[in-house]
C-alpha cells in the first residue's frame, strides 16, 4: 500500500464519538493520539470520552431500547445482512485502516474483515430463530408459555488485537436479540470500531442503538455506566485481571456478564503425530496476529522422541517469515502493539534463557523504528520460566519435552486458565481421551485454528464466562420469561 493511499484513507476516517446517531466531539474537545506501531508515528487524534460522554451514550441506548426491541426479527435480519455486505464491499480499505492502527499485515487484516463480517451474516440468521415454548401443566388446569426477550442496553468492551472481529462478535448477537449498546473500543485501536459504526448506520441501524465512545481512561468512563442501573448486560474481552474488577463492579446491579479473558494455551504433540501437520498447525496457533491472541499456543509440549526434529522444522519455518511494516507487500509478521508489549516479550525470552532454554532462532530485539520482535523458537523451556505461566502475547514458541500422556495432560492443566488447547496425534482413542481430560472450553484436534463464527467460543476457569458465536451466542443477550396461564 502506498503512503498516499494511507493518507487519503485517514483523511476521511471518523475520529469523533458516535452517540445517538450523531458524530460528536468529546466534552471540551478532548482527544488522544492513535499511533502506528510499525513506525511509532501518530496517525490521528480521536475523541477522548469523559464519564459524562459515556453517560450520554448510555442514556441514548436506554432511550432507544424499547423501540428497537419492538422491531421484527426480519427487520434486524435485514440490517445485519446489509452490514455484512458493506463490510465485504469495503474489505480492502478497512483492512488497511486496521493495519495502520494495529500492525497486522494487510493480508491478515483482510482475513479478519471477512471473519468479522461473517458474525453479522451468522447472527442475521439467528435473529430469525429466537424460540420459546408452550406446554400443559403436569397438574392440569394451566399452560406454560415460555418466551425470550432482549436483555436490554448492553455495555461492550473490545480489545485491540482483533479490533473489528471482537466488535462484530458482540454487536451481532446484541442486534439480533434486539438490544441496544454502548461500545468502548481499546484506546490503541479505536478507528476500526468507529468505521464499523459508520457501516452500521448506513445499514439502517436506528439512531441510539449502537453508540461508540473511545476513551483513554476506560475505568473512569465505564465504571459509572456499570453501576448506573441503566445497563443490563456487560460483555468484555481482555485480561483476566481487568475482567475480575469488572465482575466485582457488575455485582452491584447484578448485570448479566460475558467474559472472554486470558489464555495460556497448551499445544501437545505426541510421538505418533504427523510432524508436517503439527508444525503447520503450530505455526498457525503461534503466529496468527503475531502471537497477540488469547488463543495463541503459549506452552508447546512435544514428546521427547520428536522434539528435536519438531524444533528444527519449526525454527526453519519461523526464520523464513518476513518481518516488516504490515502495509508493505510481502510482510508476514507485523509489529507488536506498543513498546510495553515489546518490553514484555523481550523480558520473557531473557528469563527463559536464563533458566536454561536454548534459542533455535530469533531471540533478539531489533533496533527501531517500530515495535517489532522477530519470530523466535526456544527449546528446553523450564516449567519455572515466567512464560510457562504468563501469556507471551508475541511471536515466541516455547518448547518443552514430555515423556508420557499423563505427564502431558497434567502439564497442560497446570494453569488457572482454560480457554483453548491443541492436540496433535494420529491415535483416535488418544485424541478423544486427551480432549476430554484437558481443562479447556475449546480443543483443536490436529488443527491450529479453532475460531469460527458458527461455533461457540469461550473458556473455563479464569479464562471467562459464557460463549460467543455459534447458536448459543445470542442466548447471552436474551432473558427467558415464563408466563403461567390459568385455563379453568
Amino acid at each position: 500500500m502506498t503512503t498516499t493511499a494511507a493518507q487519503e484513507l485517514l483523511a476521511r476516517t471518523r475520529t469523533r464519538m458516535y452517540v445517538g446517531g450523531e458524530w460528536v466531539d468529546a466534552t471540551g474537545g478532548a482527544t488522544f493520539d492513535v499511533v502506528n506501531p510499525a513506525t511509532g508515528e501518530v496517525l490521528c487524534a480521536v475523541a477522548d470520552a469523559s464519564p459524562e460522554d459515556g453517560r450520554r451514550a448510555l442514556e441514548a441506548a436506554s432511550a432507544a431500547q424499547a423501540s428497537f426491541a419492538a422491531t421484527t426479527p426480519l427487520e434486524r435480519h435485514g440490517m445485519l445482512l446489509r452490514a455484512f455486505e458493506l463490510l465485504m464491499e469495503r474489505q480492502d480499505e478497512l483492512a488497511l485502516l486496521m493495519t495502520l492502527e494495529m500492525g497486522k499485515p494487510v493480508a491478515e487484516a483482510r482475513g479478519e474483515i471477512a471473519y468479522a463480517a461473517e458474525f453479522f451474516r451468522h447472527f442475521a440468521g439467528e435473529a430469525l430463530r429466537i424460540d420459546g415454548g408452550y406446554q400443559s401443566s403436569p397438574q392440569g388446569g394451566a399452560r406454560f408459555l415460555v418466551t425470550k426477550q432482549p436483555v436490554g442496553p448492553c455495555l461492550l468492551i473490545t480489545p485491540w488485537n482483533f479490533p473489528m472481529a471482537m466488535g462484530t462478535r458482540k454487536i451481532g448477537p446484541a442486534l439480533a436479540a434486539g438490544c441496544t449498546s454502548v461500545i468502548k473500543p481499546a484506546h490503541q485501536t479505536p478507528l476500526s470500531m468507529l468505521a464499523l459504526a459508520d457501516v452500521l448506520s448506513e445499514a439502517g441501524v436506528p439512531a441510539g442503538v449502537v453508540n461508540v465512545v473511545p476513551a483513554m481512561r476506560s475505568g473512569e468512563v465505564m465504571e459509572p455506566l456499570i453501576r448506573s442501573g441503566l445497563a443490563r448486560k456487560l460483555s468484555f474481552t481482555g485480561s483476566t485481571k481487568v475482567g475480575k474488577v469488572l465482575l466485582e463492579q457488575s455485582a452491584e446491579k447484578v448485570l448479566r456478564t460475558s467474559m472472554e479473558l486470558g489464555g495460556n494455551a497448551p499445544f501437545v504433540v505426541f510421538e505418533d503425530a504427523d510432524l508436517d501437520e503439527a508444525v503447520a498447525g503450530c505455526l498457525q496457533a503461534k503466529m496468527r496476529n503475531m502471537g497477540e491472541a488469547c488463543t495463541a499456543a503459549n506452552r508447546i509440549y512435544v514428546h521427547e522422541s520428536v522434539i528435536g526434529e519438531f524444533g528444527e522444522r519449526l525454527a526453519a519455518r519461523m526464520s523464513d517469515l518476513t518481518v516488516g511494516d504490515g502495509t508493505k507487500d510481502g510482510s508476514q509478521v507485523g509489529p507488536l502493539i506498543d513498546d510495553a508489549a515489546q518490553d514484555k516479550v523481550e523480558m520473557l525470552v531473557r528469563d527463559a534463557v536464563d533458566r536454561g532454554a536454548d534459542v533455535l532462532t530469533g531471540g533478539r530485539r531489533p533496533d527501531g523504528p517500530g515495535f517489532f520482535y522477530p519470530p523466535t523458537v526456544l527449546t528446553g523451556v523450564s516449567g519455572e520460566a515466567r512464560m510457562a505461566a504468563e501469556e507471551i502475547f508475541g511471536p515466541v514458541a516455547a518448547l518443552t519435552p514430555f515423556s508420557t500422556e499423563d505427564e502431558a495432560v497434567t502439564a497442560a492443566n497446570d494453569t488457572p486458565y482454560g480457554l483453548v488447547a491443541y492436540v496433535f496425534t494420529n491415535d483416535l482413542r488418544r485424541a478423544l481421551r486427551v480432549a476430554e481430560r484437558i481443562e479447556a472450553g475449546m480443543v483443536g484436534l490436529n488443527q491450529g485454528v479453532v475460531s469460527n463464527p458458527y461455533a461457540p467460543f469461550g473458556g473455563i476457569k479464569e479464562s471467562g464466562l459464557g460463549r460467543e458465536g455459534g447458536s448459543v451466542g445470542i442466548e447471552e443477550f436474551l432473558e427467558t420469561k415464563y408466563i403461567g396461564i390459568a385455563m379453568g
